[in-house]
């Protein structure tokens, strides 16, 4: 039996950037962002609150930088790769992220990703506001992307594969067949199946026993 359903983090996995941090560099508050998202990636502060926390500091900016930021967006080494071949063996492959729907779903159209959920940044008269609207696409709210997902493809999500980095990634990892510690934080490479220390998507492949 192979894993041919993968579900995937985006931020530092399926790209290399931290998008919030992207976009906090137009906002002039990086430095700021940057030390809260790596507080919260190592389970320190609740996601919901951090991730508010951040976004905040982008209110003002206008819309615009969303097409600057997902320009800028580095797709890891190996990241099509390892799309194609879950496509060629009948899989489907799920991007699930505590970012932006503002730069994932040009992004998962770009990539032919098969599902794709995240947060969506409130914009008003053009602008960033500083929040988000909607429901916060935190580590709980992942793992239920994946058991949906799983359920839309007729699979058991004991035959998905979870793919991340940070402590967001856990309760996916917990509901998956097969987990993946991708250059992670120390709490998330203690909870997985799998440990990759290169950043090379395509070295999952051959874990999932694709045919």
């Amino acid at each position: 039996m192979s894993y041919r359903l993968v579900v995937i983090d985006v931020d530092s996995t399926l790209i290399q950037d931290e998008v919030i941090e992207l976009l906090a560099d137009y906002a002039g508050t990086r430095a700021e962002v940057a030390s809260v998202t790596e507080a919260a990636m190592r389970g320190e502060l609740d996601f919901e609150e951090s991730l508010r926390a951040r976004v905040a500091t982008l209110a003002g900016l206008d819309e615009s930088v969303l097409v600057q930021a997902f320009e800028a967006v580095r797709l890891t080494l190996g990241a099509k790769e390892l799309i194609s071949a879950v496509h060629a063996a009948g899989g489907r492959i799920g991007a699930v992220s505590g970012g932006f729907n503002q730069i994932l779903e040009p992004l998962a159209k770009q990539l032919n990703l098969d599902y794709f959920r995240a947060n969506d940044l409130e914009i008003i008269d053009g602008k960033l506001s500083g929040r988000v609207i909607g429901k916060i696409i935190d580590r709980k709210a992942k793992a239920e992307a994946l058991l949906e997902w799983a359920k839309d493809f007729g699979e058991s999500e004991q035959w998905a594969a979870a793919i991340g980095d940070g402590a967001n990634d856990l309760d996916m990892f917990d509901v998956a067949g097969l987990s993946f510690a991708f250059n992670a934080k120390p709490i998330v490479r203690e909870k997985a199946d799998v440990v990759i220390d290169v950043p090379d998507l395509r070295l999952v492949i051959p874990h999932l026993k694709l045919k």
